[in-house]
């Protein structure tokens, strides 16, 4: 039976290498895109997918998405995420607030809408998170703040959905060579070397991992580091 999987983050970075994985080897996807332009490029990606846009920076559009839901979700994987760096004497509202809605609350709202779905399948939530939901630094206040919370979610989430089946997933990937770390980079004023970070591909391996292990067990953390 082909599975269905439903992907946020699509557009770039480890989600859209995700999509052209689990499209090549034949899965169906639902995947989310931020702007009619952004769906566009996702639909020329992955022609077969349906692909539904919300702006994940507003919980309403995200709470739109319900209705156009399928019925049997096997997955929801969680990898969009947007940072601005700033000490916190420094972070506007607007930052902390956009930080806070994409990061954590559209993954709450969206998983909240989809676990009819996500129960129909027994299904997995996989949250992207990062090194920085287990640590904070200077600089990434906002940015740890809601990966911090995006850990909590899973957490709490795990214990409440187990016994309907549900299974619940973090991957912690350390620094990876995508346009976001290109960005950081940028905002940190230093050179960006993609060869000194995790290839995207292998953050992508250990997502598949989870999402194909049996239904016996359930792979809680995963933490990825750069060599």
């Amino acid at each position: 039976m082909t599975a269905r999987h439903l992907v946020t983050g699509a557009g770039s970075g480890i989600g859209r290498l995700l999509a052209e994985r689990l499209a090549e080897r034949g899965d169906e996807l639902v995947l989310v895109a931020r702007s009619a332009e952004r769906a566009e490029d996702l639909r020329a990606l992955v022609p077969r997918a349906e692909v539904l846009v919300a702006d994940l920076a507003d919980p309403e559009s995200v709470e739109g998405l319900a209705a156009a839901l399928p019925e049997l979700l096997d997955s929801v994987v969680h990898a969009a995420g947007v940072v601005e760096l700033g000490e916190v004497g420094e972070l506007t509202a607007g930052a902390w607030q956009e930080t806070l809605a994409v990061n954590l609350v559209a993954p709450a709202v969206l998983t909240r809408v989809a676990l009819p779905a996500l129960r129909n399948a027994a299904g997995t939530v996989v949250l992207v998170n990062s090194g920085s939901g287990l640590r904070a630094n200077p600089q990434w206040a906002a940015y740890s703040a809601s990966k911090h919370g995006l850990r909590a979610l899973a957490d709490a989430l795990r214990a409440e959905e187990q016994d309907r089946g549900v299974r619940v997933s973090s991957i912690y990937p350390g620094r990876v060579a995508t346009a976001m770390q290109a960005e950081v980079h940028r905002q940190e004023g230093r050179d960006y070397d993609p060869g000194a970070w995790i290839d995207p591909a292998t953050v992508v391996d250990a997502i598949v991992h989870v999402l194909d292990l049996p239904p016996d067990a359930t792979l809680t953390d995963l933490t990825l580091r750069p060599r």
